[in-house]
């Protein structure tokens, strides 16, 4: 039990004392920054999979 206690106690001494926590602005321009990009990293995907579709399709109506 003591081995718990102390990586708990250590655990906690870490994250108040050692971790540089960001600012509320550093928060907000980082979470901004990942919405972009998921944001357009969606689009992407959506546009290669609709022209991979469309390629497809005309491929199929190819051989009917």
């Amino acid at each position: 039990m003591n081995k718990i206690g102390a990586y708990f106690r250590d655990s906690y001494h870490e994250l108040m004392e050692k971790v540089t926590w960001p600012t509320w602005q550093q928060l907000q321009q980082s979470t901004t920054i990942v919405l972009i990009a998921t944001i357009i990293i969606t689009a992407l995907v959506w546009v290669m999979d609709f022209a991979s579709n469309s390629i497809l399709k005309f491929v199929y109506s190819l051989f009917k």
